[in-house]
């Protein structure tokens, strides 16, 4: 199993930008979709963004044309891009592995492991 570790996070003006860095240790990123979920106090996980081995990549609607994921499988390193921040982006940041070897991008939490730590992400209005 992958460990990951996320890393990007800070303190932010809304209208701002960041982004987020999530390493593999342990061995090579696989050709399994990675995806970045958040978690704010008080709410369930949700899926932020997901990406393929094709480069195919997925969005929440809440992030949609303000966000972009990328990877890099020669770094083991796949990235969030975050514009436009807004407050209630506000959350712990994830990254994460889908268990199966598949191109389909899935959203659900159940899906997914290698959990790091995540990365707090403020952002003041």
């Amino acid at each position: 199993q992958v460990q990951l570790v996320e890393s990007g996070g800070g303190l932010v003006q809304a209208g701002g930008s960041l982004r987020l860095s999530c390493a593999a240790s342990g061995r090579a990123f696989s050709r399994n979709v990675m995806a970045w979920f958040r978690q704010a106090p008080g709410s369930e996980r949700e899926f932020v963004a997901g990406i393929n081995w094709s480069g195919n990549s997925a969005y929440s609607d809440s992030v949609k044309g303000r966000f972009t994921v990328s990877r890099d499988d020669a770094k083991n390193t796949m990235y969030l891009q975050m514009n436009s921040l807004k407050p209630e982006d506000a959350a712990v940041y994830y990254c994460a592995e889908d268990r199966a070897a598949t191109e389909i991008i899935r959203v659900a939490t159940r899906y997914y492991y290698g959990w790091g730590q995540g990365t707090q992400v403020t952002v003041s209005s």
